[in-house]
């Protein structure tokens, strides 16, 4: 049996904040620690005094999670705030696993993640899993993964995203117990007794042909099929009667994000600016060699994404009921659809009834499992329910 409890809070005062979750903790668990805990935070908060804040108050330093740009639960969202996720199960365990200097060496990084878990033989409890944060701005989040993925024999479900920090693209951090960390990736291991499910998912279609990525490094997209990446959106801009102001593109390419095409399916890429050489600068890497679409979307698309990350995430609990969920979306998610953003937010609620879910907007989501398309994604819904 796994009992859990959701929370937010709007308290700006980070020891404030931290108390009250950890407080509300104990009450919900009639005053036992919990097993684990998953936060999200603001990057208006003083985070080492929040979580020793939240770990007094709630009696465990099994924490995982990460800085936000907006986060939310299945009752309220916002900006600024810090919501939460205990945990106590007699048919789950749990696991904190940190790798650090993840721009120099993520397969290290990946590595010493791993070090701490305790299903990587086997074990009792047959379903793995494993939420993952890193920090993207440290980039290589595609590649820890993979490193991640291969070093578990494939037997691990991984999800979760990139560390946010309220749209500013500054600095990052992830937690682990007490501390708050940026360049490193940690990971809550979830073992259990019964399936855990995952779900992912994005509304998004091509608009037009593909283009063959002809030139990159890291983050910079510079050539497509051989001319500067600028000139093909500048063409699908006029093509489609579409602003394109390059000294402000931002609004032009929440709503014209690139697809790679792999497999049946898209892994979604966020354009965030353009740089005087006519590269444009990407929230994730696009591979040299790789075929990329410029995608549309509508709101609609959205809502029923996010309806679909959760129904095949509830699918896989095999028929038990939901005590929980972990749900992620792109901060570019929120900023295109506004508002609006609350109906995925409902329309995940609405299925995972009675249950609740903690979730954040996220520099890139994570997910790996069974018989989905994988890895590092932007602007895509992943979901992760867990098992009463």
């Amino acid at each position: 049996m796994t009992e859990t409890m959701t929370a937010i809070t709007s308290q700006s005062d980070s020891a404030a904040a931290g108390l009250e979750l950890g407080t509300a903790v104990r009450e919900r668990f009639n005053g036992a620690a919990p097993d684990a805990v998953v936060v999200f935070a603001s990057a208006q908060h003083d985070y080492s005094t929040l979580l020793e804040a939240l770990a007094a108050g709630c009696g465990t330093q099994v924490i995982v999670g990460s800085s936000s740009a907006g986060e939310f639960t299945n009752r309220s969202r916002g900006e600024g705030f810090v919501s939460l996720l205990a945990l106590r199960s007699t048919t789950m365990k749990f696991a904190v696993g940190v790798g650090r200097r993840l721009s120099e060496d993520p397969a290290k990084s990946a590595a010493a993640v791993l070090t701490t878990f305790q299903g990587l033989d086997g074990g009792r409890m047959p379903y793995r899993a494993a939420l993952v944060m890193s920090d993207a701005l440290a980039g290589h989040t595609d590649a820890v993964v993979e490193h991640l993925t291969v070093a578990s024999g494939g037997n691990y479900s991984f999800f979760g995203g990139g560390a946010g920090d309220d749209g500013r693209f500054h600095k990052t951090h992830v937690f682990a117990g007490t501390e708050a960390l940026s360049d490193a990736v940690v990971a809550l291991e979830m073992l259990s007794m019964h399936p855990i499910g995952v779900g992912v998912a994005h509304g998004w279609v091509p608009t037009r042909s593909g283009f063959r990525v002809t030139e990159a490094d890291g983050l910079r997209l510079i050539g497509l099929n051989g001319a500067p990446a600028v000139a093909a959106f500048e063409d699908h801009a006029k093509a489609t009667g579409q602003t394109f102001d390059l000294a402000d593109p931002l609004p032009f390419f929440l709503h014209n994000v690139l697809g790679i095409k792999g497999g049946n399916d898209y892994r979604l890429r966020v354009p965030l600016g353009v740089n005087p050489d006519g590269s444009i600068a990407c929230a994730a890497a696009v591979p040299t060699g790789s075929i990329v679409y410029i995608m549309e979307t509508d709101k609609a698309a959205a809502v029923l994404a996010a309806e679909r990350a959760t129904r095949v995430a509830l699918e896989a609990l095999g028929g038990r009921r939901p005590a929980a969920a972990l749900v992620f979306d792109c901060v570019a998610t929120r900023l295109r659809l506004g508002q609006s953003f609350d109906d995925e937010l409902k329309a995940c609620a609405a299925l995972l009834e009675p249950a609740g879910f903690v979730g954040c907007n996220t520099y890139g989501q994570i997910a790996r499992a069974e018989g989905q398309f994988g890895g590092f994604h932007n602007c895509t819904a992943v979901v992760c329910v867990l098992p009463e």
